[in-house]
């Protein structure tokens, strides 16, 4: 069981969580957002917040709110993450989300490492649900061929946006329900040498499909194993649902992918604020070839 957590993300701080929110700094600008996994108390006073905070989150229905601004600030502004030289835009958007999920570094870390070392000169790689694109774009600056999908399309254009800001070019974007790509992929006999997973816990494809994690994820993973290269791969399937453990997808991965020799290696991603209480932020399990 792994505890994993981003070390050299310069432009990212979680200054402090508790009373279900955490204030964090994106660059210059400090939000206060929603986070249901901080039930404890904060160090900091509420007060102490606001005054340091650029702009809090406020949900006005189950899903959606707006932002209230402390000071001047835009309502888009980029960040970069220097250890692979990656630059990408963050925006206030409706749902609480600004664009990147600062614990993932842990996971770009994984894919450009692997994408250099797997053992085939131009990997490819599939980046499914794959939202910003921050994965595709540091798989794509390590090397690798990549393949985007999303079913939305706004979001789309927002990871194109992401890979001009880092100077890269040439990503495939597919806007299509992430199953009926990978079933398309194994009727025309493609495979992969690199496949990251991040399924929200629910979804709507982009022809009104429904997801729903604890119902579609297994299946998905048997349709996954189909078109992963046997030979030179990896594979990460993250997951942030309050009802998924580590043990889950554990079992999912030893059964689906047990042809697939490698080190299966399990565990959670997590953010930790300056007062040192850590935040968790999802599970994952990965593994690959070029790692013994």
């Amino acid at each position: 069981m792994l505890y994993l957590s981003p070390q050299h993300f310069v432009d990212y701080e979680l200054i402090d969580s508790g009373e279900f929110e955490k204030l964090e700094r994106f660059g210059k600008y400090i939000t206060i957002r929603p986070e249901p996994q901080a039930i404890w108390d904060r160090t900091l006073s509420y007060k102490e917040w606001e005054k340091r905070a650029t702009v809090k989150f406020n949900f006005k229905s189950n899903n959606s709110g707006d932002w209230e601004k402390y000071g001047s600030m835009p309502d888009e502004w980029n960040i970069s993450y220097q250890p692979l030289s990656l630059t990408f835009k963050l925006r206030l958007t409706g749902f609480k989300h600004v664009g990147v999920f600062p614990e993932q570094a842990v996971n770009w870390d994984y894919i450009a490492h692997n994408c250099k070392t797997i053992g085939v000169a131009e990997p490819k790689f599939l980046n499914l649900f794959a939202y910003t694109g921050i994965s595709s774009v540091a798989a794509r600056a390590s090397g690798a061929k990549v393949t985007h999908v999303d079913s939305v399309k706004q979001v789309v254009t927002w990871a194109n946006e992401n890979l001009a800001l880092s100077n890269k070019t040439d990503i495939r974007w597919i806007v299509e329900d992430a199953r009926k790509f990978v079933q398309k992929e194994i009727s025309r006999g493609n495979t992969y040498n690199g496949i990251i997973l991040d399924p929200p816990a629910f979804g709507v494809g982009a022809k009104g499909e429904n997801w729903k994690l604890e119902r579609d994820i297994n299946q998905l993973l048997k349709e996954v194993a189909q078109i992963l290269d046997k030979k030179n791969y990896f594979l990460i399937l993250n997951s942030y649902s309050l009802s998924f453990s580590s043990l889950i997808l554990e079992n999912l991965i030893v059964d689906i992918f047990k042809d697939f020799k490698a080190r299966k290696e399990y565990g959670e991603l997590y953010l930790q604020d300056s007062f040192k209480k850590k935040l968790p932020l999802g599970v994952f399990a990965r593994f690959s070839s070029a790692i013994e």
